[in-house]
Formats: C-alpha cells, structure tokens, sequence
C-alpha cells in the first residue's frame, strides 16, 4: 500500500512551522525540530534537500538558520512530498518503463488514474492552507 515515510511526515511538519513563522524571520533548525517533534539531524538532511530545490534559504553563522525560499502560498504539498520521497508512483511502471511482462498490463491505466488522482489533490494543497488549519494532534 502506498504510505508516507516518517522522512515525508517530518518534512512536512518542519516545513508547516517555517509557514507559521512572520515572513523573513529565520528559524534555527534545532528551534523547528523541537516545535515539529523531530530528530534535528534528521531534519537538517532534509532541509538541505529543501535548500537545493529552492524550497528553503539557508544562512550559516550568527543569526544563521533556514526561511521559506518563496511565499508559502506558492508551495505545494506536492513538491514538499517529492522532495524527499521522490516521485508519486503507486506502481513502478509509471516511471516509462515498460511492466515486466513486456509491455502494459490491463491495470496499468488504473495506475496511471490513481497517479493522477493524487498528484492533483496534493496540488491543490498549499504550505500556507495547512500552516493556517487547525494543528490536529493524536
């Protein structure tokens, strides 16, 4: 079954309170780690894969620390997921490769429907929208 790795939820969550935090205000990442429950090495290799993908800014030294790149207005739950689980594939024929048989199979439309069913609802997700909904714990 298709599952979000605890890589993706901590992604998720340390990228949400850098939404909540006033714009241009920079986040130590032991700060975000702490409010986001996660293990800060952890979450630091994952906010250097943000950094190159342009999601984050990193500064080093005094007063260093990570910001949102752009507005979190402008990004998607999709691009946070893809960034550290890489492309939504419920199956991995959808990658180009022909299936194993030698061609597509009969259910490789349906894969190719569920692909696109969750690549669409994780679009229409902005940073900002879930930065702003009620924190549910439990």
């Amino acid at each position: 079954m298709m599952e979000l790795t605890r890589k993706g939820e901590y992604a998720i969550r340390g990228i949400i309170y850098l939404a909540q935090q006033p714009p241009g205000r920079v986040s130590l990442i032991s700060e975000i780690a702490a409010a986001a429950e996660v293990p800060q090495t952890f979450l630091a290799k994952i906010f250097q894969s943000f950094a190159k993908l342009g999601l984050v800014s990193s500064s080093r030294g005094t007063g260093g620390g990570f910001v949102l790149a752009r507005p979190a207005s402008t990004i998607t739950l999709r691009e946070v997921v893809e960034a550290v689980e890489g492309p939504i594939l419920p199956n991995r024929c959808l990658l180009g490769s022909a299936c194993d048989r030698g061609g597509p199979c009969r259910v490789h439309a349906v894969w190719k429907q569920v692909q696109t069913e969750v690549v669409s609802i994780l679009d229409a997700v902005t940073i900002d929208t879930l930065a702003r909904s009620p924190d549910c714990k439990g």
